[in-house]
């Protein structure tokens, strides 16, 4: 049977390791870390790269620890940022750890233990910081840090704050060594100098030998991040971001990155993702089946059952020419998952079609809500408009409450009548 490490391989889930004997100190449980920026009030898409690495050491035994930065979020990490990030207080941190948990808890349920690292650095004396740990630190292997020297050779340089980041995080590798016999850190590509500045800390201050393992960064096959869209992040809490415009997210996900996704950021079986690969290759492959599969096994993980529920319902609701019946419940629904404006009934009833699209800024102009309607791109409550010159009656309502705009194929507003 394989081990965690040789399954995390497997998945193209590792990217360096500090030891090879990491592989042989996977076969009895383990503690283990990732630590999780509180930059915002919801990790994102790029994040479940390393929650999912924590689920894995769960299945096989393992337990997890996720670590949340109260105390570094206020310092801020230089590794793969370009100018210093904005310092965050208190309150904003407090908030933002909240909703850092609630993403924590969707996928790994109550079996994390979730530790803020603010809890054992609050109550630290500055000078014996200084004289303690940092007396362990070489200022020039400090410098060599990939982080440290991109940010020194560029205009913005780095402030004394974002330099003492590592020290910080190494603390938190010998602090939940010492309280919680963690023995692995796990980060991102990025974050090797900081994790190997950890192991470097526990050996000289305990004699004991500790790793460090990073995965790869979430990115496209051209090379640019996952977990953008033109609307923004592509957040994991469903109240930044429905269950619906996460499963369409994942859903138009280019084929060439369907089977990566499949094996870094789903449980499933390796032997299933390369049958699915084989098959987008043949003549009889149904075009996006493979995407809907990675959509509801993410969604699933993400948003458990009833949001992957709640996404498919909006998703058959929303999709041009459905049979399904737009009711009340189905647009209240609707309204909860999709983009929707609350405009007057004058605004509306008794209104050109086109008038309203542009009123709504659901279209730039009047000219191009014409050349969609030539084009067959524009719908009215999952009906194509054909007549540029359409009024909206009260027969058009839904529930004499709603109208479901359809743009394309992929956008959809819902109208709502105040």
């Amino acid at each position: 049977m394989k081990n965690i490490i040789q399954v995390l391989t497997e998945r193209g889930l590792v990217d360096a390791k500090t030891s090879e004997d990491i592989n042989l100190l996977a076969d009895k449980p383990l503690s283990v870390y990732v630590g999780f920026d509180p930059t915002s009030d919801s990790l994102h898409l790029g994040n479940l790269m390393g929650i999912m690495v924590l689920a894995w050491f769960q299945r096989f035994g393992h337990k997890p620890f996720a670590l949340v930065g109260g105390a570094t979020g206020m310092i801020g990490d230089p590794s793969g940022k370009s100018v210093e990030r904005n310092l965050l207080d208190t309150k904003s941190l407090s908030h933002n750890l909240e909703g850092i948990s609630q993403s924590l808890k969707a996928v790994l349920k109550e079996n994390v233990t979730i530790v803020n690292n603010y809890d054992w650095f609050k109550g630290v004396d500055f000078i014996d910081f200084l004289r303690d740990v940092g007396k362990h630190f070489r200022v020039s292997a400090m410098l060599a840090k990939d982080s440290v020297k991109t940010r020194l050779a560029s205009e913005e340089g780095i402030s004394y704050t974002e330099f003492s980041y590592q020290l910080l995080q190494a603390y938190d590798f010998l602090y939940l060594y010492d309280t919680h016999q963690v023995v692995l850190q796990m980060g991102g590509s990025d974050q090797w100098g900081n994790i190997t500045a950890g192991t470097e800390l526990v050996r000289k201050m305990r004699g004991a030998s500790v790793h460090g393992l990073t995965f790869p960064l979430l990115t496209r096959s051209d090379g640019k991040k996952f977990g953008k869209s033109e609307e923004g992040a592509i957040w994991l809490n469903h109240d930044k971001l429905p269950p619906y415009d996460f499963y369409q997210y994942l859903y138009r996900i280019g084929d060439a990155d369907v089977p990566k996704m499949m094996r870094m950021l789903t449980f499933m079986d390796i032997e299933e993702i390369k049958q699915i690969e084989a098959q987008m290759q043949s003549e009889g492959y149904v075009p996006n089946s493979a995407q809907k599969r990675l959509a509801e096994e993410i969604t699933r993980i993400v948003h458990g059952e009833v949001g992957l529920e709640d996404a498919l319902r909006v998703t058959e609701a929303a999709k041009p020419g459905s049979h399904t019946v737009l009711d009340k419940t189905t647009m209240h629904a609707l309204v909860s998952e999709l983009p929707n404006k609350k405009l007057p009934r004058h605004h509306v009833v008794e209104v050109k079609y086109i008038d309203l699209l542009v009123h709504a800024k659901i279209l730039p102009s009047k000219s191009e809500a014409r050349r969609m309607i030539s084009g067959g791109g524009i719908y009215l409550n999952n009906e194509k408009v054909e007549d540029e010159n359409l009024i909206i009656l009260n027969e058009h309502l839904i529930e004499n409450e709603f109208l479901l705009v359809g743009i394309g194929k992929k956008k959809k507003v819902v109208i709502q009548l105040i």
